[in-house]
């Protein structure tokens, strides 16, 4: 699908696909080989497919073609549920336009949308606009992030709870692995795209001239760089952290199954001297002098009793119950 939009008294304002020369903006949604045809032939430009949007190179994610730049970042979509879509998206941009090609549905395109809309957005430009819609992506990831962070800080106060890991034994601790492991991925797709972000302001500020026409978009550009590297910042923190977590759930795990192992231990040397007692009594030989005690039964009885209380008394003693 192909979205062409224009600026009007401060405004997005869409145009339809109709006119895509005219558009200031020309966002392609999971486009047809066809429609992308039909776009480089009206722009004069060779858009590149999504295999070639996947390529990890950065030279394949980042050139420059006469009269156009071509930036890819990682873009990450559906952030509120268990399994969040990681996808590239391509920034086209030349003198007058600037050409999005995504394959999934960002938030921050629905944020952009809105805030242009409403005017509140720069848009006397390509470049403008392009910066505008960076800062817009920045600031979504900067709400996931918080998200995370606050998801995480929550997790770690469950676990090191007084009563928490009362309350998660047996398969308890599953859920709580389950969830670290889902924020690590998330915020694994989170540092990606902060990464390619950062790449793609390094890559598009050594390429703008230093003259006084571009004197307030490096401005702009240089303060989204230290924003996303204070993100990125952040991110290793909370990376760091989650694992942190994962290692103290594992050694909590550890210990809960070690006291388990203990119990069972502590059990099989409580009753083996009464399984000694009882084996003994138990062969079948007629030269036992025990065997014609009257009270030979009760007596082999309160051996084993004993035999099995002394031990459980002394590991408790030595505090090892």
């Amino acid at each position: 699908m192909i979205d062409a939009y224009g600026a009007r008294d401060g405004r997005l304002v869409a145009l339809g696909a109709g006119a895509p020369e005219a558009a200031l903006w020309i966002d392609l949604r999971a486009p047809t080989r066809e429609e992308e045809s039909a776009l480089e032939a009206a722009l004069g430009l060779d858009l590149p497919t999504r295999e070639e949007m996947e390529e990890i190179e950065q030279s394949s994610r980042l050139y420059a073609e006469p009269g156009a730049l071509f930036m890819t970042v990682t873009l990450p979509a559906q952030t509120e549920s268990d399994a969040p879509v990681v996808a590239p998206v391509t920034l086209v941009l030349t003198a007058r336009q600037l050409v999005t090609i995504r394959y999934h549905e960002p938030k921050a395109f629905d944020m952009f949308l809105q805030r242009g809309a409403k005017g509140s957005l720069d848009c006397t430009g390509a470049d403008d606009l392009t910066l505008s819609l960076l800062e817009v992506m920045v600031d979504r990831l900067a709400d996931v992030l918080e998200r995370v962070s606050r998801d995480v800080e929550g997790l770690s106060r469950g676990i090191f709870a007084k009563d928490g890991a009362k309350a998660r034994k047996g398969t308890g601790w599953r859920s709580v692995l389950e969830e670290i492991g889902r924020k690590g991925d998330l915020l694994s797709a989170l540092r990606d795209s902060l990464g390619s972000i950062n790449r793609l302001s390094v890559f598009w500020g050594q390429r703008l001239r230093d003259d006084a026409a571009t004197r307030d978009l490096r401005a702009r550009l240089k303060d989204l760089t230290s924003d996303v590297r204070g993100l990125e910042d952040h991110s290793a923190f909370l990376s760091q952290k989650i694992t942190f977590l994962m290692d103290a759930t594992l050694g909590l795990i550890g210990i809960e199954q070690n006291g388990i192992i203990k119990i069972f231990s502590v059990a099989s040397v409580v009753f083996l001297p009464p399984t000694l007692i009882a084996s003994i009594y138990g062969m079948n030989f007629e030269a036992m002098p025990e065997l014609a005690w009257p009270y030979g039964y009760p007596v082999a009885l309160g051996a084993m009793v004993l035999s099995a209380v002394l031990p459980y008394l002394y590991f408790k003693k030595k505090g090892w119950l």
